[in-house]
């Protein structure tokens, strides 16, 4: 328990300088901002000691992934993953953040208020342009981070934004990064994390995809925990 928190506050401090650094050098060399965050994901893979366990492929053609938030690390281990510039869908309180904020701010995610009618019609703005440009979204339905035990109930954000663009969207699973880095009770271990890449699915208006999709992850995530123990 000790080495853990020992870990945990050493992590911490090397987050806050290594994402100081990726941010200034996203402002200095903002073509290669991609390029920039990738490699800080894979320097945090490494730093943590994750391995990874993957089932299923990335979808190439997924204009939306859609995923389980148990940790913060969900979102370093898919900045290395992904094979392209992911615009992530992420909360205002996070960019509110002194400074630290600037590392949604200068890759130009997709800062939303939660429970903010007009922030809706941002969202459904900045969906449109990332995508014309060419980025994925990504997004963590549920809306916030949980124990990671089993999937909260869907919010229509993802729904509303998919079956607007007519997008396919991709499930994934995640699965051991809360046991990796618990941000809650000051907790880093090293370990495995799974991925696992399910089918896409399109975006079909008038259909039940969204619900069926919310029932086929909680499956997955389900049988993905039983086979753990």
């Amino acid at each position: 328990m000790i080495l853990s928190k020992l870990r945990a506050i050493f992590t911490i401090i090397q987050m806050a300088i290594t994402i100081t650094v990726t941010i200034i050098l996203m402002y200095a060399f903002n073509k290669n901002n991609r390029a920039i965050r990738k490699k800080w994901g894979a320097l945090q893979m490494k730093l943590l000691g994750i391995n990874l366990e993957i089932k299923g492929v990335e979808d190439p053609n997924a204009t939306m992934q859609v995923m389980n938030h148990q940790s913060v690390l969900d979102i370093v281990i898919f900045e290395y993953l992904h094979s392209k510039d992911v615009a992530w869908v992420a909360k205002k309180e996070i960019a509110d953040i002194p400074w630290f904020g600037h590392i949604l701010k200068a890759p130009k995610m997709i800062i939303i208020e939660r429970e903010s009618k007009s922030s809706l019609i941002k969202l459904m703005k900045e969906s449109k342009d990332r995508l014309a440009q060419g980025r994925p979204l990504a997004i963590f339905p549920e809306g916030t981070r949980t124990d990671g035990k089993k999937l909260r109930k869907f919010k229509a954000g993802a729904q509303i934004i998919a079956e607007k663009n007519k997008m396919k969207v991709q499930p994934v699973i995640i699965t051991g990064t809360r046991n990796i880095l618990d941000s809650q009770n000051i907790l880093q271990n090293s370990g495995t994390v799974k991925i696992v890449y399910m089918p896409s699915v399109d975006a079909v208006r008038k259909t039940d995809w969204y619900t069926k999709m919310e029932e086929d992850m909680t499956q997955v995530l389900k049988e993905e925990l039983e086979s753990d123990v």
